[in-house]
């Protein structure tokens, strides 16, 4: 059996080790948790993160980042996105030049503004790199639920090496080319998603969260473009495809966070309660300072952004995003057809 190495057993992690596992792979999980690893190895279950979901026998989980790494094809990246630079640094010294890393995670580096393809091209500059994105529950995954994402890479032919190692009868795998709007679209839904969650804990009902996802994804777009993006791909999987998957579901950590908040509870009591990485919080932080940078217009994010550092109430910037000036739906397409 070929061998593949997922670094992170977090639900998302587990899941797609199972996806691969079933395909007949060797997969080695890390983990720095040695009574974790200890636990499933044993009990063939992950009860922290996907109870009741059994592993095959051909998932091992080990702490030993190099035992991990060597002779692996596909080296995936299952971290937090804040941990990707410090990941990449520890296996710098076990990678080949030809194993392929697959990042999974969704999000922009705090402090540097970065995509995660970046933080890796730094780290790794010789492995090639694909991000998978796409509407995807691990929770869903995990039970062989159909499920369909997206892989992007600068070399299509890695892309589709990808492609072809994960895909199966229920876990169908679509390319694009676009890695900027592939991997901005994954991790500024999170904030999006946020706020639904925020109206949902809110009391509000349908018309809102259409509202926020429809005026989300224009908003997302609008980043995305200034920052290099085909803004056709906002239209795909990594794009809707994800917001509508974050936005609805309570599978959606970011959507759950949200809302806590919405009912009033404060950002470390939402986080002990939620008790996984929000990536929409240091979502929201880093695509409010990059937006400001590049004179991008964000109210949603910056309406989250105030409530999560400025003291704002959720009632009070609610009024102000439906309150603020006047404007045509398209805006863009307004100011350049019409030359309004």
């Amino acid at each position: 059996m070929e061998k593949i190495c997922v670094l992170g057993a977090g639900s998302w992690g587990s899941a797609l080790a199972l996806v691969l596992a079933k395909k007949g792979y060797e997969v080695i999980m890390w983990t720095l948790n040695k009574e974790q690893a200890n636990k499933i190895n044993k009990t063939k279950e992950n009860t922290d993160y996907l109870p009741g979901v059994l592993f095959p026998n051909n998932i091992t989980l080990t702490t030993d980042l190099e035992k991990a790494v060597l002779d692996s094809k596909i080296i995936v990246l299952a971290v937090p996105s804040q941990a990707i630079r410090s990941v990449s640094k520890q296996i710098k010294p076990f990678v080949k030049d030809n194993q392929i890393l697959v990042d999974v995670a969704k999000g922009l580096e705090k402090g540097t503004g970065l995509r995660l393809s970046e933080v890796c091209e730094q780290e790794l500059p010789n492995n090639p790199y694909v991000t998978l994105s796409g509407p995807s529950h691990a929770e869903e995954v995990a039970k062989d639920i159909p499920t369909t994402v997206v892989v992007s890479s600068k070399d299509l032919e890695v892309a589709q090496t990808v492609q072809d190692v994960f895909m199966s009868p229920k876990f169908r795998v679509y390319t694009n080319p676009d890695i900027v709007g592939v991997e901005l679209g994954g991790a500024l839904k999170n904030i999006i998603a946020f706020g639904a969650g925020i109206c949902d804990g809110l009391g509000y009902g349908d018309n809102a969260k259409a509202a926020l996802m429809t005026r989300g994804i224009r908003e997302i777009g609008r980043l995305g473009s200034a920052m290099g993006a085909n803004v056709s791909t906002f239209a795909g999987l990594s794009g809707i495809g994800d917001l509508i998957v974050t936005c609805t579901s309570m599978h959606s950590r970011n959507r759950r966070a949200g809302i806590l908040i919405g009912q009033g509870k404060s950002l470390d009591e939402t986080l002990k309660e939620v008790k996984m990485v929000v990536e929409g919080i240091t979502a929201t932080e880093v695509a409010y300072e990059v937006a400001k940078e590049l004179n991008i217009d964000m109210p949603i994010t910056n309406a989250i952004y105030s409530v999560l550092h400025n003291g704002c109430s959720t009632n009070e910037v609610v009024i102000e995003l439906m309150m603020r000036n006047k404007t045509h739906e398209m805006e863009e397409v307004v100011d350049d057809k019409l030359g309004f």
